[in-house]
């Protein structure tokens, strides 16, 4: 696992949508939340993008974020650069860390560049015209042709110019696969050579992307996996065969970031509040956040909850007022800060019990610090007979019930049931 930032092994990430987190929609009005979001155990902000919004064929009453119309500027409706930078600076000062959302895959029809250097856009055969990526309904976008050596050049500029001037701490890189293994290997090369610890996440589910430099990608077929399981689809050991696929496809040091809910499933397919709908999000969300090389992702209002889909391209303020779920949240982030099991490149063996077609068990280790992780992934109670029996012994800690426990006493779960066993050398 050489090559990661080692702040990242043991982190987490929050994704925030800054237009809906507030009824401001600002910058300085999402830093009220940081002490919350810190006490909740949240280590990396990823920002949805926060650069202008292209008006041409805009999408709703305000646009995609992903419809970009100036790498080099902030939406106004979040505030100033100097916002920002004043974000970051106090995001760094209480010791966490901050990723924002970049978009080279295509900008806004009124980004400068598209009649400017209409020769970094893929473009109709017959007039010439900049088009939208083939394929999709991404109409308020004009897709990037990275085979220009220009685009590339000028990408990894203003990529470089939001690290030297504002500080963060990374990327992610939506929609990653459209540039090519070349480009992200000359870009990711270029940014390290400023800011050697820099985290770069890509949207795309490549096992090249880790050859380019990449630490981190999605694991949607996990996700989609476990939506399959929580609707009965699928037994829970069809699990397994996702991590065998990830096993023989990725590198062994990849990194994966694990989620039950993201700005895309939330707005389109109903995560979490359907796909996982009441106490099923609870055990789901547990194996998100220990199963193997995660880093676990928790998306705006999952602590709230808010159980309906956050509007794209119109305002739709989360309000946070019971946070329902934040002290589960809190005890699943401090138990990875507390327990180097849990660190993505610790140590992972699946458990085999009477009943895997509806219990999921797994032990991770690190240096003599353990972790067992027993879910009930089905609607009924089920007991639980142990066919490879566990390797920790004794007494651990129980995380949820905050006691110790002789690990043999467990033998049953409830619905939708998870007990984490901890012990630490």
């Amino acid at each position: 696992f050489d090559g990661h930032p080692a702040w990242i092994l043991q982190g987490n990430i929050y994704e925030v949508n800054v237009r809906q987190y507030t009824p401001e929609g600002t910058f300085q009005a999402f830093s009220r939340h940081l002490d919350r979001l810190k006490e909740m155990g949240v280590q990396t902000l990823w920002f949805m993008p926060i650069q202008p919004i292209g008006k041409e064929g805009r999408k709703g009453v305000l646009g995609s974020y992903y419809a970009i119309s100036d790498y080099r500027s902030v939406n106004p409706e979040f505030g100033t650069m100097e916002d920002w930078k004043a974000l970051v600076k106090k995001i760094h000062d209480m010791n966490m860390k901050v990723i924002i959302d970049w978009v080279p895959n295509h900008t806004a029809p009124d980004h400068p560049w598209v009649k400017q250097h209409p020769e970094f856009y893929i473009r109709d055969s017959v007039t010439g015209i900049p088009i939208h990526q083939p394929g999709t309904d991404w109409t308020d976008t004009r897709k990037l042709d990275f085979t220009n050596s220009q685009i590339t050049d000028s990408m990894i500029a203003v990529m470089k110019y939001w690290v030297t001037e504002t500080g963060i701490d990374g990327y992610r890189c939506d929609h990653a696969q459209g540039q090519g293994k070349e480009f992200w290997r000359k870009c990711i090369t270029e940014l390290r050579s400023i800011k050697q610890n820099i985290l770069m996440l890509a949207e795309a589910e490549d096992d090249w992307v880790y050859e380019a430099g990449f630490n981190m990608s999605y694991p949607w077929k996990f996700f989609h996996k476990t939506v399959e399981v929580a609707a009965g689809k699928s037994p829970a050991f069809a699990l397994d065969s996702v991590l065998y696929v990830f096993d023989t496809t990725f590198p062994r040091s990849a990194l994966f970031m694990h989620f039950t809910s993201n700005h895309d499933e939330n707005s389109w397919n109903k995560a979490d509040y359907a796909t996982m709908p009441g106490a099923s999000h609870a055990p789901f969300a547990v194996l998100s956040q220990t199963v193997k090389q995660s880093v676990p992702l928790i998306y705006s209002g999952q602590e709230e909850p808010i159980l309906r889909p956050i509007e794209f391209f119109t305002k739709d303020t989360i309000h946070f007022k019971k946070l329902e779920r934040a002290p589960f949240y809190k005890t699943l982030l401090s138990l990875r800060t507390k327990n180097p099991a849990l660190a993505a490149n610790a140590g992972f063996k699946k458990l085999r019990t009477s009943n895997d077609s509806t219990l999921y068990a797994f032990e991770r280790e690190n240096q003599g610090n353990k972790l067992l992780v027993i879910l009930n992934l089905g609607d009924k109670p089920q007991d639980l007979q142990w066919i490879d029996q566990p390797s920790l012994k004794g007494e651990a800690d129980n995380i949820f019930s905050g006691k110790k426990e002789a690990v043999t006493a467990l033998r049953q779960l409830e619905p939708w049931g998870y007990v984490v066993y901890s012990q630490t050398k």
